[in-house]
């Protein structure tokens, strides 16, 4: 048997290979449907609601119907969408200048345990709140505006860029590093020369995405008082103009599909 498995002919007639059972992996999934079901009864999620929210949805929906274009609205809505998109290109840019320098400290490849740890906890702190939970603290602190928007996706950029940015730099190859070591580089010129080379193309990537998502992100926080066109889409929800609303939706989909677009042309150029 073990020389037929190992030339990889089949078993013999009527016999079967008999596979090892993962309980452990079996009682995961179990015990994750268990919860699930126990989930849904506890926060009352049924087939009924769903049922009876369709009739209400569609009346929702026919509501949007037709886009509203009238002339001082679509100007409104253009100032908006200008400001977003400035909040997202100026808190993905001073995001990642501070996350460079944060990313490097994180790396244990690099540094010392403690320095190591500290700015990991630091990264970690900065990702423990949502982008709208820390704009409302900005808005608190120094009012309604873009500055409170950009200072939120700045806390964000820096929680989730410096993390990728250290994990990037813990795969470099260390044999490299180690030959411009040897040359009697500084450290400086280690960083230039030896790790940078090997994760400028992931570097690239992670800034592209993240301007994604802070394009995405700055219409969440200007709903709080962060500036950008979220301010107008929650003034348009809470005077039941729909028909305004959905052209700011359609707005804010072709902003995001031409953001794509430019961070897969950002992503081919660096690599």
């Amino acid at each position: 048997m073990t020389e037929r498995r190992a030339i990889g002919l089949p078993p013999p007639a009527g016999r079967t290979l008999a596979l090892p059972v993962n309980w452990p992996r079996r009682l995961a999934y179990i015990g994750l449907a268990f919860y699930a079901i126990y989930a849904a009864s506890t926060l009352d999620v049924s087939l009924a609601r769903i049922a009876r929210g369709l009739p209400q949805g569609a009346h929702f929906l026919a509501r949007m119907w037709p886009p509203n274009t009238e002339a001082i609205k679509l100007d409104l809505m253009r100032q908006g969408l200008m400001e977003s998109i400035e909040i997202a290109v100026l808190s993905t840019f001073f995001g990642i200048l501070l996350s460079l320098p944060l990313g490097l400290l994180a790396a244990r490849n690099l540094m010392p345990p403690w320095v190591s740890w500290t700015a990991r906890t630091l990264t970690a702190l900065f990702r423990s709140f949502n982008s709208v939970i820390v704009a409302i603290l900005f808005v608190k602190a120094i009012g309604f505006g873009a500055l409170a928007g950009i200072l939120a996706l700045i806390v964000g950029t820096m929680g989730f860029i410096s993390k990728l940015f250290a994990e990037a730099i813990e795969e470099v190859d260390l044999k490299q590093v180690e030959a411009v070591r040897a040359t009697g580089a500084s450290f400086a010129n280690v960083l230039i020369m030896g790790i940078l080379p090997q994760v400028m193309a992931r570097f690239a990537g992670f800034s592209a995405y993240q301007l994604d998502s802070n394009l995405r992100n700055s219409t969440m926080v200007g709903i709080v008082g962060g500036g950008g066109i979220g301010a107008a889409l929650f003034t348009a929800y809470q005077r039941f103009d729909y028909d305004y609303v959905f052209t700011i939706l359609l707005a804010i989909i072709a902003i995001v599909m031409v953001s794509e677009l430019v961070s897969v042309q950002i992503r081919k150029i660096f690599q």
